[in-house]
């Protein structure tokens, strides 16, 4: 369960991504798109401290950690990459 609230809270970083980009640069395709490309970024070092504190703090192992910060992070990267080739 905390899996799937990890990745629709990734999906909502996207959305206040792409928005924040309209907002500040215009309503542009290249906005969106570079919205998409820093959320990406974003996301992944999210994602990273998400797996160090399972390591850390938890107790997981990085093997078992490992396979869903792979999941937490391909959902919303693949959204929004998606978002960048749309409007790239």
């Amino acid at each position: 369960m905390r899996t799937i609230l990890i990745i629709v809270a990734g999906l909502v970083l996207l959305g206040v991504c792409v928005f924040g980009g309209r907002m500040i640069g215009g309503s542009g395709a290249g906005t969106t798109a570079t919205a998409a490309k820093i959320f990406i970024v974003i996301w992944l070092v999210a994602a990273a401290i998400n797996m160090w504190i399972g390591v850390t703090r938890v107790g997981y192992s990085i093997a078992e950690e490992l396979p869903i910060f792979l999941v937490i992070v391909a959902i919303p990267a693949a959204v929004a990459a998606v978002v960048w080739w749309r409007f790239g």
